[in-house]
């Protein structure tokens, strides 16, 4: 299949290139190199340099590939910063996700799989959450996501796009920007290799549901692979396994001293601190994986120890 990525040279956009490209498909990938690099890509995939919020740029990148399929990973996706920033929020989010529909159906595609997230459109949740679980996103990130599903649903609709929203738990793995208000793995994971002390924010009692970008990368691939009964579909892609920030910063810390020791180098790695709360942050979330299960025959294959123990040796191979 001839597939498209948008945010292909990004984190998780690469990792589910190299999944398609195993499989034997032809892959070009999309994306405005803002966080994506293009060493994340294997050299014989094809990078179009551009935004999804250039239309002219967009509809070019559409007419060179003649995409069968797209799958959407370029977003917005800093919770804190759609709080500082709602507009910005929703010209990626929003009018990005309908210049990639409207040329997905000019160019005759027939599915689109788009990166949803299961945490901010559930709000709090102490148990894991299915998919039927009301909307009640609480941050403007959330509201694009949410929004941006009942747009797919309209084109579903109106076009017979088949349409996937994958609804991430929290992802985490190798390539992961550790830069700005990236994931936490990721920041922890570089200043800790480094001796630097790491702040967690408010008391560090925010649970998580951490799922490992590969499993995430092989969620995409069976979702533009199969052929699903409902024109629309959403699916949870987690684990249901709890972790909290504190439990994350001392799995971390523990894995870093003990990578750092093998690798011969000296580095004392400080006790976390804490510092204040960040807007827009839930207390909890955890997704439900039992439609994955059933309608993709998916499920996760990485434990946090382990994901997190491949993620610390990757960047302690970075430096």
């Amino acid at each position: 299949m001839r597939i498209l990525v948008a945010g292909g040279a990004g984190f998780i956009g690469s990792h589910i290139v190299d999944a398609l490209l195993a499989n034997r498909h032809d892959v070009f990938a999309l994306d405005n190199l803002s966080t994506g690099r293009k060493e994340n890509l294997p050299a014989k995939v094809p990078l179009i340099v551009g935004d999804v919020r250039d239309r002219e740029r967009l509809k070019s990148a559409f007419d060179e590939v003649r995409p069968e399929a797209v799958c959407l990973q370029a977003a917005q996706m800093s919770v804190s910063r759609s709080v500082r920033e709602p507009t910005y929020d929703a010209e990626v989010n929003l009018m990005g996700l309908l210049g990639v529909l409207e040329n997905t159906v000019r160019v005759g595609a027939k599915k689109i799989v788009f990166a949803s997230s299961g945490g901010v459109l559930y709000g709090d949740v102490f148990a894991p959450a299915p998919e039927t679980t009301p909307s009640n996103p609480i941050s403007p990130y959330g509201i694009s996501k949410w929004c941006g599903e009942l747009y797919l649903q309209f084109f579903a609709r109106e076009h017979g796009l088949r349409s996937v929203a994958l609804r991430y738990s929290n992802v985490y793995g190798p390539r992961q920007n550790p830069h700005g208000e990236a994931g936490v793995v990721a920041i922890f994971a570089q200043k800790m290799l480094a001796g630097q002390q790491v702040v967690i924010n408010g008391d560090g009692r925010y649970i998580r549901d951490y799922v490992y970008v590969s499993d995430v990368a092989r969620a995409n691939l069976l979702s533009l692979e199969r052929d699903l009964p409902e024109t629309f579909t959403a699916i949870n892609i987690g684990t249901g396994a709890t972790t909290d920030v504190n439990e994350l910063a001392e799995q971390m810390r523990s894995l870093c001293i003990e990578t750092a020791a093998r690798l011969g180098r000296k580095v004392a790695v400080p006790e976390p601190a804490h510092g204040p709360e960040r807007a827009g942050d839930l207390r909890s979330n955890l997704v439900a994986n039992a439609k994955a299960r059933e309608l993709l025959g998916w499920q996760p294959t990485k434990s946090v120890r382990d994901g997190l123990r491949e993620t610390v040796d990757w960047f302690a191979a970075q430096t």
